[in-house]
């Protein structure tokens, strides 16, 4: 495996107001924490109502590289953009479940297309205690 210098980043692409993250390597911890600061950078600073985040390049998923991208989704989330995880190799998912991760508050979809028209469509409208009629 080559080594990445430090100056490396994963780009981060906006189309339209989406952000698309498309990961197509190994992820170091460091890289992990440093595109976990950029793309809370990008959110404060552009006006997105969605971020992707491919992980189709991934062939290895570790349970701290999982739980930061869940993080990375739960942040977004919390910043008001609503998140998908595309491109989880089927051997990846099923570690995902054995490990008990759970990525509630992020979607997941099979690749980068069926994300983007995932996150076209409107979200579901939920009643809560005390919503109005």
């Amino acid at each position: 495996m080559t080594e990445i210098s430090d100056t490396f980043r994963i780009p981060i692409i906006k189309l339209h107001d989406k952000l698309i993250v498309s990961i197509q390597m190994a992820l170091s911890d460091r890289l992990v924490m440093q595109l976990k600061d950029d793309i809370t950078t990008r959110i404060e600073r552009v006006n997105i109502t969605g971020l992707i985040i491919d992980v189709s390049g991934i062939d290895v998923m570790d349970s701290y590289i999982s739980r930061a991208l869940r993080d990375m989704g739960l942040i977004a989330r919390l910043m008001g953009v609503r998140t998908v995880i595309s491109g989880l190799d089927p051997m990846i998912a099923m570690t995902l479940v054995e490990m008990g991760l759970d990525l509630k508050g992020v979607s997941a979809a099979l690749n980068l297309e069926t994300a983007i028209e995932l996150l076209d469509r409107k979200p579901a409208k939920t009643r809560g205690k005390g919503a109005a009629a």
